[in-house]
């Protein structure tokens, strides 16, 4: 069977899983860090509320959860504003910028023609 381009992808994506070290990300730390790519690559603002109450992701507690797992695996920071201590800016870290670029890399890999 002829492997469609975006299934070759999804096996490059799962052979870099396999190589990488013990802070994996589960799926919905991926979705939130995607989320958190695109809405920074669009020059959007982003805080911790925006995160948390995205109802089709899960509860604001699970969400929550997974926003401190990302800022432990070094993924993003949290930046406390300096007027209003109740917000946090959500931005991204070299970790993730470079995740990002491996994920580029292997798409432009996977589209290339033989």
């Amino acid at each position: 069977m002829n492997q469609s381009s975006y299934l070759r992808f999804l096996n490059l994506i799962d052979a870099l899983g396999h190589i990488k070290s013990g802070d994996q990300l589960d799926s919905l730390e991926t979705i939130l860090l995607n989320h958190i790519g695109v809405r920074k690559s669009n020059g959007q603002e982003l805080l911790v509320n925006d995160l948390i109450f995205l109802k089709d992701y899960g509860s604001p507690a699970t969400l929550h959860k997974r926003i401190k797992s990302l800022v432990s695996k070094r993924y993003i920071d949290l930046i406390v504003d300096a007027q209003d201590g109740r917000k946090k800016s959500v931005v991204l870290t070299q970790k993730a910028i470079k995740h990002f670029d491996q994920l580029s890399g292997l798409l432009e890999k996977v589209v290339k023609p033989y």
